[in-house]
């Protein structure tokens, strides 16, 4: 790698944060830039992982956990394009055009493909000496990651529909480097063993860093895995998701996860399909026996998903530490999202919509094969998203809250730690940039211009987040936070104030009690929804299952 100048003073800071001493002197170190690996999950709950509290296998990713840095406030959009245009841009997602879907519905914010004058990560990086590439999900809107600075593409340019078709997923260029597959094909390992490849590439070509954004589909629906994985959790969860709930909460509190005073929130509520019904989650033991077998059958595919990403992943940390690059290679972990809820605590099949089967007898031992398409459904979610409330699609705590690892032991020296501090997809493209000593790019039109952080100073002890206002809406769903305070609301409903800091599990809404505080907070979401084009909100977003949004006047709710 080539190497890079930084400031001693910088470097002793990060020593002192892991209690190393350093005698102060002016003389600039040499040090190599590090490489990039930035992991996204898809649908990935707050509380899955092991080391987030999980009852899931993830060792390797518990692995960077023990020695890395864990945040517990950690905020996505709610809703995988928008997600994934904020963690790649470093801008909220409107701004660049996907404060929706892929789907151009003729404003500004909703263009259905990520600006042409938003640079992402490797577009700077690239312009930085940095080999690029993206094994995953794209989900952007364009049909060309190379054209966003990527080197090379391996995988889907939307959600995947199989994991067991490779012709499902695409190589770009097209007359690049091919993995040729046996008949075991499935998607999460293709992911990986291209990304794998990328790395090994990188090596052999020059001695210049590389930055690898691998972005699995799983654990997103259609629920498919090998019947080895599945098998793995054949009886864990036939005890059903009240007491997997419980379980999990307790292991946070354990883990630190969770503050002492932090509450488990009620089975949340769901709404179905059309949005015609919304009830809430029903307790597990009211359910009929073959039911229960039919879901726990799909949270174990779901779980069997996360575990095979997870043994991908140590794939590469072992390539990494076989190379001696694990140390130096900056590693972040992140979901796009919440759990999926999708449409009700049943699940779907066949297709997302309101079709749900009750698989029974050998039925049960085909679900998660080649040729099948099941969802987990509003209960299971509401377990991935422990302990907080609602899911995917809103901008409560279960739908934006996501676990996110960081490991750079030669940056950080960080063995375990947890961070409070609040945090979000828009640092991500800040904190990549820091820890490459790549000063920010000021891009001609001043919109662009980064609204985010670099994370460093906080990784290390800093309290440099805990005041700044951070912003949210997708589907007429809203929030912001600032402070000690949360404003948020479901879409066509009145505000709804907690105080996010003893209340995270939005049990107690403050809005009557503290008026003058909705105001303030509701003129500065005002504020940042017209210059980020959240608003004026399309009147139709163009999807079967929503009625038509009302506009934004409207959405300035009486309380």
């Amino acid at each position: 790698m080539h190497p890079v100048k930084i400031n001693t003073f910088r470097f002793y800071l990060f020593l002192l944060a892991v209690n190393a001493f350093v005698l102060p002197c002016t003389k600039e170190l040499e040090v190599d830039r590090p490489n990039v690996l930035l992991i996204a999950a898809d649908d990935l709950g707050f509380s899955d992982l092991g080391c987030y509290g999980g009852e899931i296998h993830t060792p390797h990713l518990n692995r960077l956990a023990r020695r890395g840095v864990r945040m517990t406030r950690f905020y996505t959009t709610g809703r995988c394009c928008p997600s994934r245009a904020s963690l790649l841009t470093g801008q909220y997602p409107h701004n660049v055009g996907l404060g929706h879907m892929v789907k151009d519905l003729n404003q500004p914010g909703y263009r259905g493909r990520v600006s042409d004058n938003a640079r992402t990560i490797a577009d700077i990086l690239k312009s930085s000496g940095y080999n690029t590439y993206l094994s995953g999900k794209w989900h952007l809107g364009t049909d060309d990651p190379t054209e966003h600075g990527f080197d090379e593409f391996y995988g889907t340019l939307v959600s995947a529909q199989t994991f067991w078709d490779p012709e499902h997923y695409q190589r770009i260029p097209r007359d690049g480097q091919t993995i040729r597959w046996e008949d075991d094909f499935y998607g999460t390992d293709g992911l990986t063993a291209y990304a794998r490849m990328f790395i090994n590439n990188a090596r052999a070509t020059n001695d210049d860093p590389w930055f690898l954004y691998l972005a699995y589909n799983a654990p997103h629906f259609p629920l498919q895995a090998r019947t080895e994985d599945i098998s793995r959790y054949k009886n864990t969860y036939e005890i059903g998701w009240d007491s997997i709930r419980t379980l999990r909460f307790e292991r946070m509190h354990r883990l630190g996860i969770l503050p002492v005073h932090t509450r488990l929130s009620p089975r949340s509520t769901y709404t179905n399909w059309g949005e015609e019904v919304t009830d809430t989650v029903p307790p597990w033991s009211s359910l009929a026996n073959d039911r229960k077998t039919d879901l726990a059958r799909r949270m174990a595919i779901y779980a069997a998903m996360v575990d095979r990403m997870d043994y991908g992943i140590g794939q590469i940390l072992q390539d990494l530490s076989l190379n001696n690059e694990l140390d130096n290679t900056l590693i972040i972990f992140v979901s796009d999202n919440g759990a999926c809820a999708e449409w009700d605590p049943f699940g779907f099949d066949t297709k997302s919509g309101p079709t749900n089967i009750l698989h029974l007898g050998e039925e049960i031992d085909t679900m998660g094969s080649d040729g099948t398409y099941h969802s987990a459904g509003a209960g299971w979610a509401n377990v991935s998203n422990t302990p907080w409330r609602l899911y995917k699609h809103y901008n409560h705590e279960g739908g934006i809250s996501s676990p996110i690892i960081i490991h750079w032991p030669a940056g950080l020296g960080a063995h375990g730690r947890i961070n409070r501090q609040p945090a979000h997809l828009i640092d991500i493209l800040p904190t990549i940039l820091d820890a490459c000593d790549i000063e920010e790019i000021q891009p001609s039109d001043k919109a662009f211009q980064l609204p985010g952080t670099s994370l460093l100073p906080t990784l290390a002890g800093a309290d440099t987040l805990s005041r700044r206002p951070l912003f949210f809406e997708h589907e007429g769903n809203r929030a912001m936070m600032k402070g000690d305070w949360k404003l948020t609301a479901l879409k066509g409903r009145p505000w709804e104030l907690y105080h996010i800091k003893e209340d995270r599990s939005e049990l107690h809404n403050l809005a009557d009690v503290y008026p003058d505080i909705v105001t303030t907070m509701e003129e500065e979401w005002e504020s940042w929804a017209e210059q980020n084009k959240v608003t004026p909100m399309p009147l139709d977003l163009e999807v079967p299952y929503l009625r038509p949004l009302i506009d934004s006047s409207q959405h300035q709710t009486t309380r």
